[in-house]
């Protein structure tokens, strides 16, 4: 194993984000945090620092517990990095979804896919011509 790599090949590593010009994109944007500022690609990572990822409304932190270059299995992340998000952060999150969830009130914009099954099964004969 290296001793450091390049912040935005960690942060796909440790699958963080999905592609790793998706976690390029997100360090351009200055959405990640190291001691607080704003890094470009080519920072290197070592152990024992805390990146903050800010993914809108909330930042989530981690810490760096070992390195890799190379894409893992989900199962091996908790050995290279650890959340040390803040509870408030992760509480936010919550309201967040739940607000959301109740965003679509029905009869409004596109159907469900349950409305759309019984827009399908309606018979001619149920419309009032």
């Amino acid at each position: 194993m290296d001793d450091s790599v390049r912040v935005d090949k960690y942060l796909w590593a440790i699958r963080i984000f999905k592609t790793r010009s998706m976690a390029a994109e997100a360090i351009k944007k200055g959405r990640v945090l190291i001691d607080g500022l704003p890094v470009k690609n080519s920072r290197l990572v070592k152990v024992g620092i805390t990146i903050d990822v800010k993914f809108p409304p909330i930042t989530r932190s981690y810490k760096v517990l070992a390195i890799s270059g190379k894409r893992m299995g989900a199962k091996l992340v908790p050995d290279f990095m650890e959340e040390v998000t803040t509870e408030d952060q992760i509480e936010l999150l919550e309201l967040t979804r739940m607000a959301n969830s109740m965003g679509r009130r029905k009869g409004l914009g596109r159907p469900t896919k349950k409305e759309r099954r019984d827009l399908d099964n309606m018979e001619v004969d149920d419309w009032d011509f």
